[in-house]
This record gives C-alpha cells, sequence and structure tokens, in this order.
C-alpha cells in the first residue's frame, strides 16, 4: 500500500463555466451536375477494368489445367471457354435485373441484407472483401508478369516489382487522388483495341508470326475426362470477376441512370466474351501451351504480331490496365468497410475519413493484406489465380439468391420469368462455388474457404461487442437530464516549471478541486523534498499530494490514491510535451502514454494526455 502524504494544503479553485457553443447551421458545397456523372464508356473505363484485365490471366488458368493432357487437352480450350461465356451471359442479364430493382446500387450485400437476412450480408460482405484483396494481388500480379515476358532480365525480381506496384498505388490513394473516369477511358480503349487486333491477325494468319515456344511434354498425360474439363472450368471463371461492379455503382451514372447502368453491363458482357472467345481460339490454333516466365497472352501476342513494336504495346496497355484495374479495388473495399462498419460489422475507424477525404484504415489494410499474399506466392499469378474465383462466386450466387427473394415478394408484371431467370443464374454460380472448391481446395483454395468463415465470425464478435456497448450507454433510450456532480481534477506533477503551470491553469478551468500528485521512490526522497521546497515557494493555491511507493511502479499507486477520492468524477489530466519534429519523438520517455495505459486498466478515471506543442511554449 503506497504512502500518501500531504505536503501542502491551498485554496480550492472555482469552476469555470463555459457557455455553450451555438451550432451552425448551413451547408457548403456545389450541387452535383450530371456532367460529373458517367456516361456508357466512362462506366465501362471506370467500373469495368476488373473483368476487362481478366483476359490477361484468365485464359492462362484455363490452358495450365489443359496442358496437362498434352496436345489433346489443349484442343478444348475454346469449348471450357464457351461454356465460360455462357455462365458470363447469364450473369449479365442477371445484373441488369439487379440494376433495374436496386438503382441506389445493390449489389451482393446490399441484395442479401434486403431479402437473405443479416447472416447472409455478413457472408456476401466477408466474400467481397476476400474479392477486392484478391484483385489487388492478382492485377499486380499479372501486369508484372505482362512486364516480365516482355524484359525477361526482371523476372527475378518479380516480388520486389509486386511490392513496388502495391506501394505506389497505396501512395496514391492516401494522397487522395481520385480515379478519373474520363483519364481512365484511353488507357481501356487502347487496352482493348489491342487485344482486339491481336484477335484479327491473329485469325487472319495461316502460320504464327514467330515460332511458338512448348513447353517440356510431362510426364503421366492425363486423359482429357469430365474431372479434368471442370477443374478447367472451374480455374477459367476467375475471368468473370468484376462484372458485379457496376450494379455496385448505379448512382454514379447519367440520368437515366438505371438505363445507362443496364447498357453498360451490357456493352462489358459483349467486350469480354468477344475477348476471351477470341484469345481463346488463338490458344487452340497455334497450341499455345503454358511457358516459364512467358504469360500466355504475350505468346498470343507474339504469334499474331511478332515481336516488333506492337508486341510491347500490348504488353505495356496491359500492364497499365492491370495496374489501373488493382487500383478500383482501393476505392470499392474502403467504401464497402464503411458500410460495414456503419452496421457495427466492423471497427468504427474504418469509416472514418481523414484530411484528404479518403478511408485511410480501408487503404492501409487493402495494402497490407495484398502485399502478405505477394510476398506468400512470390507474386506468381498463378498461384493466386485459383483463389480468386471463390469468394467471387459466392458474393454472385447470394445476389441471385436475394433477387429470387425479391421477385417473390414484389411481383411486378413478368416477375415468374424474372425469378427463373434469377434462379438458374444463382443455380448455377452455386455449382460453379462447389466445383472451384473441390478442385481448387488443395491448391489454396482452402485459404479462401477458411477465410470466409472467419472473417464472418469476426464481424459478428464486432457486432456483438457494439450490442453491448449500446446497451450499456443506454443507446435509444432518453436519458435523464444532466446535473452537476463534484469533481476532481489530479495532475501527476514532476517538477515545478513552465508546463506544470498550463497543466494546472488547465485543471482548474475543468474540476471543483485539483490535486497535484507526485510519485516518490526509495532513493528519491531528496527530489521529493526539493519539490516540495519549490512549490512553497511557487505558491500555486492547488494541493501537493506526495504518494511513496516502494517498488518503482508507476501507474499503480497513482491508481490506488484515485480510488481513495470522495468525488463523483475523477479526471487525470497528463501533461505531454509535442515536440516540433518527428525525430524529436526519440527523445521522450514515453512516462505519460504507460501512465495513461496503466490507469484506464487499473481505475475508472476519466484520463486526458494533453500535449502542449514546443513551438506554441516558446
Amino acid at each position: 500500500m503506497p504512502a500518501i502524504t500531504r505536503a501542502t494544503s491551498f485554496g480550492r479553485a472555482a469552476l469555470r463555466k463555459t457557455p455553450p457553443r451555438k451550432g451552425f447551421a448551413g451547408r457548403i458545397g456545389t450541387p452535383d451536375t450530371e456532367r460529373h456523372r458517367l456516361s456508357v464508356p466512362g462506366g465501362l473505363a471506370a467500373l469495368s477494368l476488373d473483368a476487362l484485365a481478366s483476359v490477361a490471366y484468365g485464359p492462362e488458368a484455363i490452358v495450365l489445367v489443359l496442358a496437362l493432357a498434352g496436345a489433346a487437352g489443349l484442343g478444348y480450350a475454346v469449348p471450357v471457354t464457351l461454356a465460360i461465356v455462357l455462365l458470363l451471359a447469364v450473369l449479365t442479364i442477371s445484373y441488369r435485373q439487379v440494376i433495374a430493382s436496386f438503382p441506389q446500387g445493390g449489389g451482393a450485400y446490399g441484395v442479401a441484407k434486403a431479402y437473405l437476412g443479416r447472416r447472409a450480408s455478413l457472408v456476401a460482405g466477408a466474400s467481397l472483401i476476400v474479392d477486392y484483396v484478391l484483385n489487388v494481388a492478382v492485377s499486380v500480379a499479372a501486369g508484372v508478369a505482362a512486364l516480365t515476358s516482355a524484359f525477361p532480365e526482371l523476372l527475378p525480381y518479380t516480388t520486389w516489382l509486386c511490392l513496388a506496384v502495391v506501394l505506389a498505388v497505396t501512395l496514391v490513394n492516401l494522397r487522395g487522388v481520385g480515379t478519373s473516369a474520363r483519364a481512365f477511358i484511353g488507357p481501356t480503349i487502347i487496352y482493348v483495341g489491342a487485344i482486339c487486333l491481336v484477335i484479327v491477325v491473329g485469325l487472319l494468319r495461316a502460320a504464327p508470326a514467330t515460332p511458338v515456344q512448348h513447353a517440356a511434354q510431362a510426364h503421366g498425360l492425363e486423359t482429357v475426362g469430365a474431372l479434368l474439363l471442370l477443374r478447367a472450368f472451374a480455374n477459367g471463371c476467375a475471368a468473370l470477376t468484376g462484372v458485379e461492379a457496376i450494379a455496385n455503382a448505379v448512382p454514379t451514372f447519367r440520368k437515366p441512370r438505371v438505363r445507362r447502368a443496364q447498357r453498360t453491363e451490357v456493352a462489358l458482357g459483349a467486350v469480354l466474351g468477344i475477348m476471351l472467345i477470341g484469345v481463346a481460339a488463338l490458344i487452340q490454333r497455334f497450341s499455345i501451351g503454358p511457358v516459364h516466365g512467358i504469360t500466355v497472352l504475350a505468346q498470343v501476342t507474339r504469334a499474331a504480331l511478332g515481336d516488333g513494336p506492337l508486341f510491347y504495346v500490348v504488353q505495356f496497355s496491359t500492364v497499365i490496365l492491370l495496374a489501373l484495374a488493382a487500383n478500383t479495388s482501393f476505392g470499392g473495399l474502403p467504401v464497402l468497410a464503411k458500410l460495414l462498419a456503419k452496421d457495427n460489422n466492423l471497427p468504427h475507424f474504418f469509416a472514418l475519413r481523414v484530411e484528404r477525404q479518403v478511408h485511410r484504415y480501408g487503404i492501409v489494410f487493402l495494402a497490407v493484406t495484398a502485399a502478405l499474399l505477394l510476398v506468400g506466392t512470390r507474386g506468381d499469378m498463378n498461384k493466386l489465380v485459383p483463389l480468386f474465383a471463390i469468394g467471387v462466386f459466392v458474393g454472385f450466387t447470394l445476389s441471385q439468391a436475394g433477387m429470387v427473394r425479391h421477385w417473390l415478394a414484389e411481383r411486378p408484371s413478368g416477375w415468374r420469368r424474372k425469378a427463373a431467370l434469377n434462379g438458374f443464374g444463382a443455380l448455377m454460380t452455386g455449382v460453379a462455388v462447389l466445383v472451384i472448391a473441390a478442385t481448387k481446395f488443395g491448391e489454396g483454395g482452402w485459404i479462401v474457404v477458411a477465410a470466409l468463415p472467419l472473417i464472418v465470425l469476426g464481424m459478428e464478435w464486432v457486432n456483438r461487442a457494439y450490442a453491448r456497448i449500446g446497451r450499456k450507454l443506454e443507446l435509444g433510450v432518453v436519458p435523464t437530464p444532466p446535473r452537476p456532480r463534484r469533481s476532481v481534477v489530479v495532475v501527476p506533477v514532476h517538477a515545478v516549471n513552465r508546463l506544470t503551470r498550463d497543466a494546472l491553469a488547465a485543471a482548474l478551468s475543468l474540476g471543483d478541486r485539483v490535486v497535484a500528485v507526485h510519485v516518490t521512490y526509495p532513493d528519491d526522497e531528496d527530489e521529493g523534498r526539493a519539490l516540495v521546497e519549490e512549490w512553497e515557494r511557487w505558491h500555486p493555491d492547488v494541493e501537493l499530494v506526495l504518494i511513496h511507493d516502494a517498488h518503482r511502479r508507476l501507474a499503480r499507486p497513482l491508481a490506488t490514491y484515485l480510488a481513495s477520492l470522495r468525488e463523483a468524477h475523477v479526471f487525470v489530466l497528463i501533461a505531454e510535451i509535442e515536440p516540433e519534429h518527428a525525430w524529436m519523438r526519440f527523445l521522450q520517455n514515453q512516462r505519460g502514454a504507460v501512465l495513461a495505459r496503466g490507469l484506464r486498466r487499473m481505475s475508472g478515471a476519466v484520463v486526458c494526455r494533453m500535449r502542449f506543442r514546443l513551438s506554441a511554449l516558446a
């Protein structure tokens, strides 16, 4: 038990009452104008980059599986791609229905929350989080793979190049540089035009422009059977990521918003389908297989256009578009995290915006998790792609199932046909989820299968924690009127100086009684006596209490003293110096931080850390 000595006893401070500030009524800003919203080309450029960029890795994911059966397997590249494009058509039509029914911006989370219940909405939210993280990792890895295919000497630095791209995109977003649809239209047109040029020229060629490299024939070729084709289909479904983005952002389109968003969705489905089928046809035509260090798209481009300048145009446009596709996740995940935080499913700091109007915590979370994935896979695109489609198709399935419930509840004209369409889409995407999870479980798919329920359980835990806090704060209940109660402000002091004076001046304006406290230790009796003498000479009209502790503890003796106080409200005001420069923080002893953490843990007092800037004290 620490010994408490009342060294001096002086007058009591009067409470200074400050009148409440009147709120500012009014609003600042300019009215939104339609010209700042998206047209159909702008919507394709701003919201479809994830899907369009998948041409760089979707066909390769198919080839990696079919190559296990040799040349016979590669002959099924077009049929497998046609099955994926059929699913793309079903999703495109289904999301047109989502756009019409949720003009405020539906998406998997909104639809599931409205029609499937809170637990289903959490699963949808978790799947979208996984999708956003993997989109960054896959897009960056695919972009770097396109770069190393053009410049093979960079191949040993793949991981570092991936991390550099993630860092660059993160810094841009932290500075609040918004994505502009107009700025994205140019790279998107160049990329789509380059891929279409490759397809057209390649289909017109009787033979490849440059000899096609073939990988070494594997031993023990697999037979072409249903299981192999299902695995190829599951791999290739990664090409369908991003087709839901337009339905999430209907309010960003110009009027008529629903019609423009629907046209953009159809345009995306058509362009993506044509590119996937065209690239698959060239893969089959030129018998292109996987080669280490060179992407399938790079091989197709060489076979169609040769090694000239056009080859580098295609590769660089692919790198740029994949970087932009990764950037779209930095705009999407922080907004999703904000919505989840507002529903008390994520910590509330995810809803905060900093000076440049960016959700810093969501951006940093996305960057760190994507970087960890890239380091863990060494930037290998083909290790990341199998993880991609699982979370995406879970969101697809929940969105379509929610739309079925929507049509059954609303029953507008033609609701049976619409419900059947969405039900068929839910069935196909649900089967795709099972196929992808089963075939990719041993190839890393277990990570996503395990991550989804863990994320949902984490959000449930956060929600319950906020519910407990809400009950204790009596949220939603009108409290009794506030009444003044006796209060005491305790100020830890170490010396008589200007910092102590300013801290006591602030404390005198806060409480009915102010007490300065100093903790002494067995070998510090002389310092304690010197402080008392200085205090007597200074005569600040504030009571000084000396607390003796034999164990050289910092927070425990002060917490024991606080427990002995009789006032209803006890405040502790810890005065600290805010250094002028960041490097000066290393010169501080961090006593205030240690004391504040200990008192919050061991006492019920309100702990305030008041920082005084050195520049202001000069």
